[in-house]
């Protein structure tokens, strides 16, 4: 075993207990805290899976080139799914029509029953896990690859905006937004993106010239931004008070600044820098971009639902904040690797090979 397994199995471990402790002294500003956390890492292979059906149908450079990346980012969805059981088992903390389904309408509170929650994350990721499976067996073969690719992304737009509405919007039932959907399609995209196109140059893979990566990532960097730019402009025009003020928590008690660093750091700071040729083929400079996005994704999700969540404690959500995300990093690196180094195998979790001798796909 590495060192660098040894450290990883260390953080695991160490950060866990941690967590265990914080579940046991402050159950809601522990749960919050490891939602944000959760969500921000399980938007890497939710991410991935979708690039991966894109690669099928756009066949480039990137559709064998990234091909192992993507088996292996899609392979941790059974283990970031399992990671999930804290967050179901405190869901009534955090999720207020949980808490309290009288006092919503008889179909939101039938919809957001912590039974249909928590069958509806199931079926998400069975589809999600269903479609990787497919992808793998459709390696090599055209036909194939074009059929899961097309349904996959048809499914996994619809399923990705459900699970969104579950996992996130739900946490506050009266607020509504028809783009908060595809504002959390976007916010995987550029997760996936970041994670697969980073972790290949920071290992040092050929991978292609790398204007093309910087182009796909300054695409869904503007896809991004459009989005939210869209729901703020429908939101102020409207002028409704349900909807003002989900806007008006992220604009006081400081996560005005939280918010600017993530439109700074996510929109300005990339759009400017990919703006140059010099950065868009270097790859020192994309590797640091996509680092950067993967950071602005924690700051955007603690944006996104820490406003949401009342009576947690700041000093505790904080440092469980970082536990959470060093606990759930190391996991998913983890398996990551462990996929990655045995043809989509994560401990023992034995995943469809593609037929050996095959043909390659032909670029388009």
């Amino acid at each position: 075993m590495s060192l660098r397994r040894d450290v990883r199995i260390a953080v695991l471990l160490v950060t866990g207990l941690i967590l265990a402790a914080g579940f046991i002294v402050d159950g809601r500003s522990t749960a919050s805290a490891y939602l944000v956390a959760w969500l921000t890492w399980v938007s890497i292979p939710i991410g991935a899976l979708a690039l991966w059906m894109t690669s099928y149908l756009v066949r480039r450079v990137w559709t064998e080139a990234l091909y192992a990346q993507f088996v292996a980012a899609t392979a941790t969805l059974p283990v970031i799914a399992l990671a999930s059981v804290p967050i179901l088992l405190f869901m009534k903390q955090i999720y207020p029509a949980m808490a309290d389904p009288s006092a919503l309408p008889s179909f939101k509170a039938y919809y957001l029953a912590p039974w249909f929650f928590v069958m509806r994350g199931a079926i998400y990721f069975g589809l999600w896990i269903g479609f990787a499976l497919w992808l793998r067996r459709a390696w090599r073969n055209d036909a194939v690859m074009v059929r899961a690719a097309s349904a996959g992304l048809v499914v996994h737009a619809l399923t990705v905006s459900l699970a969104c509405i579950d996992w996130m919007e739900s946490l506050e039932p009266d607020f509504h937004s028809s783009v908060y959907g595809l504002l959390f399609l976007s916010f995987t995209l550029l997760s996936g993106c970041a994670f697969v196109v980073g972790i290949s140059l920071f290992s040092g893979r050929r991978i292609g010239r790398s204007a093309g990566y910087s182009g796909l990532l300054l695409s869904l960097t503007l896809l991004w931004a459009y989005l939210h730019a869209m729901q703020y402009i429908v939101i102020w025009s409207g002028n409704i008070p349900d909807e003002v003020s989900w806007y008006q928590a992220r604009s006081e008690q400081g996560w005005q600044y939280l918010l600017a660093a993530v439109a700074l750091g996510q929109f300005v700071l990339p759009f400017f820098a990919l703006l140059s040729a010099r950065v868009r083929s270097g790859p020192r400079a994309l590797m640091m971009l996509c680092g950067l996005t993967l950071l602005m994704r924690w700051c955007e999700a603690a944006v996104l639902i820490l406003p949401a969540i009342h009576n947690i404690t700041l000093l505790t959500t904080a440092l469980m904040l970082l536990a959470s995300v060093l606990f759930l990093g190391a996991l998913l690196w983890l398996a990551f690797d462990s996929a990655l180094a045995n043809d989509g195998r994560v401990f023992n979790l034995a995943w469809a090979r593609y037929p050996a001798g095959s043909k390659a796909p032909r670029a388009r």
